[in-house]
């Protein structure tokens, strides 16, 4: 892989937004910073791009991006929408790269599918709430089940988009049964962007590995 250099500058930007979040106040400086690991890492995958999926992934790492700035400058819903679309989009990208035979793969796949949608719709407090998290939640799902079925890497790239499933429900959580806990301040944001960065590389060094020997 090429600018292996910059997919580590985009970790530490990552990494050091976390540490940010406990030293600086709310406003645009730390919102830019929010949306820089994500941003670097979907320059990196396009930067690595050899093929129509090489920009696929890049788009989807983008829309990240997009969402983490929109989640703090226009709220929860907005920021929700980009993140949805990046959703569907590694949704059927995942799939469009689905293994031969799921039949071993099916239960985990309808596991995620079920289970993720489902525990999104009990957590909120406030029960008006619950469609619209459960709808995102679906997007989610869609995107974390075809992961797995996928023929990417499964500890990167599908334990990647389980860690990020995880993120999200901590943030729903958050609105009910853990709306007093530290768990999803401390876990949130090092779940999704590891997750991020776990998919960002298990899927370019899989697309490169392909370009080179075929």
């Amino acid at each position: 892989m090429q600018f292996r250099w910059l997919f580590w500058i985009a970790v530490a930007a990552g990494a050091s937004y976390f540490a940010a979040t406990w030293l600086m106040p709310d406003g645009a400086a730390l919102t830019a910073w929010k949306g820089l690991g994500v941003g670097l890492l979907a320059l990196w995958a396009a930067l690595n791009a050899r093929s129509a999926s090489g920009w696929v992934i890049a788009a989807v790492l983008a829309f990240g991006a997009t969402g983490d700035v929109l989640l703090d400058a226009m709220g929860l819903t907005v920021g929700a929408v980009a993140f949805l679309a990046g959703h569907l989009l590694a949704a059927g990208f995942y799939w469009a790269w689905r293994r031969e035979d799921l039949r071993a793969s099916a239960p985990i796949a309808v596991g995620r599918l079920v289970l993720i949608p489902g525990i999104a719709w009990f957590l909120p407090a406030d029960r008006a709430a619950a469609p619209g998290i459960a709808l995102y939640a679906g997007g989610l799902a869609l995107m974390a089940a075809a992961a797995w079925v996928s023929r990417f890497p499964r500890l990167l790239v599908a334990r990647g988009a389980l860690f990020f499933a995880v993120s999200d429900l901590l943030i729903f959580a958050r609105m009910g049964p853990l709306a007093h806990s530290a768990a999803p301040g401390l876990l949130v944001w090092p779940l999704y962007f590891g997750g991020q960065a776990m998919i960002a590389w298990g899927v370019v060094a899989y697309l490169r590995r392909g370009a080179v020997t075929g």
